[in-house]
Parts: structure tokens; C-alpha cells; sequence
């Protein structure tokens, strides 16, 4: 477990506290009750966020980066080390330095890599679509080579991930301009129409079908604001009609069935909005899914009509 205490990228104060949230929640002694070894590396070090209007299309560019620079070193270090890194957060535009690194592990290895994104906004953001200018809104489209030179120059290529490996789970955000980046570069987009539509259990389902197809690792970077503000009100940006508590834990439950993620992010708790660290709580319980914890031992299951 790595601590990100920033919310530099943020447009609200407070995700800072995000990491030692999940601490006194219990995550690491929820994660070896399942069995794993757990390490708590501590929290990194970073700049204090500013506060400052946005420059050239970006608010606080430089503390970011630094931010992202120190993330990349630190997870890289541990999943070259055969580790599977957590990343505590801390905002989202943090997981531009957690996604370089595993990126990078990849490639240097000649393996596919994709990212599943369970956020309610598609953060797919650049300078010249963002109304804020907060770069917890871009993390997705810097990921897949649209954002500024300092970040993009984190990753090992340009895009770090092809963008037809980026699937989005839960989006019920977007802004206007963002729409037609989002469709033009081919990330894969699961609305939270679609879902309801067709339901979590076949979005998954597609999606990890996809992912065994390229025979690929798994990044999954969770941000609690996909879930309903109902059961998750600490988060920055609540956006009514998010994921139930079991599409969440029927996506994470499929995940890790699929057996290929080798890395997580848990993002954008903000105590200072929750109510009795319910919402850090909540993260947990679903890390838990991620990680194997089943409500009954395995049995057999009709099998798919394909």
C-alpha cells in the first residue's frame, strides 16, 4: 500500500486525508484476513497544493507532476519487485503516475495492458475542454496522449495505454466538449444507461472477454465517486444515480475472478465531506471483492448462453 496524500489535481480540499481514511477503516487488516501479505509503505511526499487559478489551460501543472513523478518511481519499485501495488488516495490526477509505472512494467515484458476506470465522470479532459482546468478531470485522456508535454513525458510511449484498452465503468459525467474526445480517440465507454440497460454482470462480462482476448494485464483505478452519493457522500464531486453497492461488488467480484489485475488504485475519499468514515468503509468492502472475498465458496453456475 502506497499513501497519495494530494488533491492537487482536485477542485475541492481534502482528499489529502483520503489514505489515512482507509487505514483507520481497516483496509490492511480487512486484506490479510483474506490471506494476502500486507505492507503500508507509509504515504509519499509531494507539494502542498497551492490553491492557485489555473495557468495556461492547467491548475497547478508543476505540483502535479512532481506528484506523478514520485507515484511512478514508487509503484514501479514495488511491481518489479513482484509486488501488486495499491495506490491510496488521494485525487484522481494521480493516477497518471500509477498507470505510467504499470504501463511500463508491461511493456518491458512485450504484455498488453488495460485499464478499467470505475469513475462517474470520463476524465478525458485536456486543457482546451475543461472548464476548471483541474487536472483530476484529464488523467484518462493523458493516459491515452492528449494532455501537456510534463505529463505525457511521464510514460514510457505516447499513448501509455492504446485508448481501445481503456474501459470505462459507471460514467454518468461528461463534459460537453469532452463527448467528442472521448468517442474520437475509441476508449470504451459503459454509461450508466448501458448498465442499466444490459446490466453490470454483462458489461463485465464483455469487457473481461475483450481482456482475455488480448491476453492482457489488468490496472483497475476506483473512484468512489461512481458509486451512489446515497452510500458514498465523501467524494468532491457526488453525481446522483451512481453504482449500487452490488454492481460494485459484482464488478469487483468478476475482476478478480478473471484473475489479471496486478495493480489498484482507490481514489478521491474526501473525509471531510463523509459521515463516520462510511465512505472509506465502503471502499474497503469492495477492495475486499477485488482481492477474493466471496460470499459463499465457489459452485457450479448454469453455464453462459453464448
Amino acid at each position: 500500500m502506497i499513501g497519495v496524500p494530494s488533491d492537487t489535481g482536485a477542485g475541492h480540499r481534502g482528499a489529502t486525508m483520503g489514505p489515512e481514511a482507509l487505514r483507520v477503516a481497516g483496509i490492511a487488516g480487512t486484506l490479510t484476513r483474506l490471506g494476502l501479505e500486507v505492507e503500508d509503505r507509509g504515504n509519499l511526499f509531494g507539494p502542498k497544493n497551492p490553491e492557485q487559478a489555473a495557468e495556461g489551460g492547467y491548475r497547478h501543472l508543476r505540483e502535479n507532476v512532481i506528484w506523478c513523478q514520485n507515484i511512478q518511481e514508487a509503484v514501479f519499485n514495488e511491481i518489479n519487485e513482484g509486488k501488486l501495488p495499491i495506490m491510496l488516495g488521494g485525487d484522481h490526477a494521480m493516477s497518471i503516475g500509477s498507470i505510467a509505472a504499470v504501463a511500463r512494467f508491461c511493456a518491458a515484458r512485450k504484455k498488453n495492458l488495460c485499464v478499467i476506470w470505475i469513475d462517474a465522470h470520463s476524465d478525458f479532459n485536456t486543457c482546451d475542454t475543461s472548464p476548471s482546468g483541474n487536472i483530476h478531470g484529464m488523467p484518462v485522456a493523458i493516459t491515452a496522449g492528449l494532455g501537456p508535454r510534463e505529463l505525457l513525458s511521464l510514460g514510457h510511449k505516447i499513448p501509455m495505454v492504446a485508448p481501445t484498452n481503456i474501459y470505462q465503468v459507471g460514467i454518468r459525467s461528461v463534459d460537453t466538449a469532452e463527448k467528442r474526445l472521448v468517442l474520437e480517440a475509441g476508449v470504451k465507454a459503459y454509461d450508466m444507461r448501458y448498465i442499466d440497460e444490459i446490466g453490470m454482470r454483462e458489461v463485465m462480462h464483455n469487457i473481461l472477454q475483450d481482456v482475455k482476448a488480448k491476453d492482457a494485464f489488468i490496472h483497475v483505478s476506483f473512484d468512489v465517486d461512481s458509486l451512489d452519493p446515497t452510500i458514498a457522500p465523501g467524494v468532491g464531486t457526488t453525481i446522483p444515480g451512481g453504482l449500487t453497492y452490488r454492481e460494485a461488488q459484482l464488478c469487483m467480484e468478476m475482476i478478480h475472478d478473471s484473475d489479471r489485475m496486478i495493480s489498484l488504485d482507490l481514489m478521491e475519499i474526501n473525509p471531510a465531506l463523509d459521515f463516520q468514515n462510511s465512505t472509506a468503509k465502503l471502499a474497503i468492502e469492495l477492495a475486499a471483492s477485488l482481492f477474493g472475498r466471496q460470499i459463499l465458496p465457489p459452485h457450479p453456475r448454469k453455464p453462459r448462453e453464448e
